[in-house]
């Protein structure tokens, strides 16, 4: 997780991002987002979650900075992906100090680089977990395809990382695509949360069979669910000495809110504990959530539980 020093709304991603929203204020809405990603961090580490911060630097200004996810990937087989972003202003966003940072804290190791970021200079992205949404016990990649998701990226990705693409349409409701496929699919261990509502027809079934193949329940949310981050959920692997290993999903305040009760009793059912978490300030300037904030480092099989 990457403590903000700059945040900010960033009209440069909102092109894409129709969940973004300007507002007044800048000092108190940076405030205010510094003391949503604290309560955040706290919060997950009294589940029991490991939690790696890095500081970003005021300077140059990296308003998405809180949102790392996009820009790198950490595989249990020591691969570390880095991605090609839309905006110039993510590229920025890149710092081998926070890197460092993982190998230092979390022990992490580096053994093979995957740099996909010369695709900026030709037009094309793939924003990291964002764009992909990943089944990793069955192989899985899914990607809605959109201005930041570019089909012929995620293809190599797959490739690179040994996994099969599963490629589709999905829009809001005026028709614009989905900026990242993470704010309308979520796959857990034993559930996947899906936005079918806004997939075509033909690549709803596809889609929907695929995820039947694995057992998993599947969760159908619908746009007013999307809309409040709904879709934007990451189910996190903790710990605990009553518990032991347990499934810990990590959502919105807004996002728990907007889900129909019969919804919510699915999700109860499909992981072992909930955390929801306020973040509207980030939500409203950045357009995306608590998904957005995390970026998953996987450790080889036989290195120390973390």
């Amino acid at each position: 997780m990457i403590r903000p020093a700059a945040f900010d709304y960033n009209p440069e991603t909102a092109v894409t991002n129709r969940m973004q929203h300007p507002a007044a204020g800048l000092t108190a809405q940076q405030t205010q987002a510094r003391s949503e990603f604290e309560q955040f961090t706290q919060a997950l580490r009294s589940e029991g979650v490991a939690v790696c911060v890095a500081d970003d630097t005021p300077t140059p200004a990296k308003p998405d900075a809180i949102f790392p996810n996009n820009w790198v990937s950490f595989h249990a087989d020591g691969t570390l992906v880095l991605y090609p972003m839309g905006a110039a202003s993510r590229r920025l966003e890149r710092r081998p100090e926070i890197i460092d940072t993982v190998v230092e804290q979390l022990g992490f190791r580096v053994s093979r680089v995957l740099d996909l970021t010369k695709n900026e200079a030709e037009g094309r992205f793939l924003e990291g977990t964002g764009s992909l949404v990943l089944d990793r016990c069955n192989r899985v990649a899914y990607a809605c395809i959109s201005p930041r998701t570019h089909p012929a990226l995620v293809e190599e990705w797959a490739r690179e990382l040994g996994y099969e693409a599963v490629l589709f349409e999905a829009c809001d409701r005026g028709g614009v695509p989905f900026y990242h496929t993470n704010v309308m699919m979520c796959i857990g261990a034993r559930m996947a949360v899906l936005g079918s509502c806004a997939m075509s027809a033909d690549d709803r079934a596809r889609v929907i069979e695929k995820l039947e193949i694995t057992g998993r329940d599947i969760i159908e949310i619908q746009y007013d669910e999307i809309e409040q981050f709904a879709g934007n959920m990451l189910e996190l692997a903790s710990w605990d000495e009553a518990l032991g290993d347990y499934r810990l999903l990590v959502m919105s305040e807004a996002a728990r809110r907007s889900l129909r009760p019969e919804v919510y009793t699915r999700l109860s059912a499909s992981t072992d504990s909930i955390l929801a978490v306020p973040v509207p300030t980030i939500e409203r300037l950045g357009g995306g959530s608590v998904r957005c904030m995390l970026a998953e480092v996987f450790l080889p099989l036989n290195a120390a539980k973390t």
